[in-house]
């Protein structure tokens, strides 16, 4: 494989350093995948601890001969940028978070004359903003939505907050539950807000969080799937503890139980970032060093082999 230097929506307020992944002789027509973060801040390796899932995907599609697009969040290279701004009444959506940067790559991609068709890698919270991706901009040959979920993220996060106060013993689930306690109502509290108010009122994480979260919710996966008909692959790991294979990969299955062309495949053993599961149910889980397993590469690499070959 070889790597290029490459610059993702150059010349806009928010240029981002990335890098192409290619095969090692590359021909015309190569296709081409564009992958896509999870929450929080992440540099184009999706760093997770010891764990460097993109680069991961990237090598092994490119001995595939596949080529793989990967660049740093936007809130990994602008974070204190976009932390000011919403303090200043503009707050952080998924369309200036992830959606944007995700549709400048894409364009990158087809504007080379080397790349063929252009497949979308959607991680977490990329998965479930791959089909509102697609419909803004991206206009993707295929997307694989990798450990996402089709819940509204308020119920995601009741969910984490009641195994909080299982999990957490001691000092540690004392605080825990006094901050559950606090905050669980403010969840609810959201919807009697104005949209000023969901820009510019402090809520648990800092201004604007309440207006992010109203925005995800406008916007459920069903909402674009319902008028595609591009392939999709939706895929996750049995030991995921950030998503529930009877809620999340389950969900997929039934809001896509008549979509005409849809694959959906779970991998035993693995967990969120679809490294091997050591069992603890907790970010402990990815403090091992390991890679991305090549049942769930060789995969992908099939899947955009037969679906770019039609």
């Amino acid at each position: 494989m070889r790597e290029e230097n490459i610059v993702i929506g150059e010349g806009t307020q928010y240029p981002l350093n990335g890098l192409l992944t290619l095969p090692d002789k590359p021909e015309r027509d190569i296709p081409a995948l564009v992958l896509v973060h999870g929450s929080g801040p992440h540099d184009m390796d999706q760093t997770t601890y010891k764990n460097k899932p993109f680069k991961d995907i990237a090598e092994a599609l490119a001995a595939h001969g596949i080529a793989v697009l990967r660049y740093d969040k936007r809130t990994y290279a602008y974070g204190r940028d976009l932390v000011e701004a919403t303090k200043a009444g503009v707050p952080l959506t998924a369309y200036k978070e992830t959606i944007e940067d995700a549709a400048f790559a894409a364009q990158l991609l087809r504007r080379d004359p080397r790349i063929g068709k252009v497949f979308l890698f959607g991680h977490s919270m990329g998965a479930t903003l791959g089909p509102r991706i697609d419909a803004t901009g991206g206009n993707f040959d295929g997307l694989i939505l990798a450990a996402g979920t089709t819940r509204a993220i308020r119920e995601i996060m009741f969910e984490q907050m009641d195994e909080a106060m299982r999990s957490y013993k001691g000092l540690r689930g004392f605080i825990a539950r006094w901050q559950i306690k606090k905050n669980k109502p403010k969840l609810l509290e959201i919807d009697t807000w104005t949209e000023e108010e969901l820009k510019t009122k402090d809520f648990i994480l800092g201004k604007g969080i309440a207006y992010h979260i109203k925005d995800m919710e406008a916007h459920p996966p069903g909402l674009y799937t319902k008028d595609m008909t591009k392939p999709l692959f939706v895929i996750q790991g049995d030991k995921d503890f950030q998503v529930s294979v009877e809620k999340d990969f389950a969900g997929f299955q039934r809001l896509l139980a008549d979509y005409p062309d849809v694959t959906f495949k779970l991998y035993e053993g693995l967990n969120h970032i679809f490294t091997t599961s050591h069992g603890t149910k907790s970010v402990e889980d990815y403090q091992v060093a390991g890679k991305v397993s090549s049942q769930v590469t060789d995969d992908i690499a099939a899947w955009i082999h037969e679906k770019g070959n039609r």
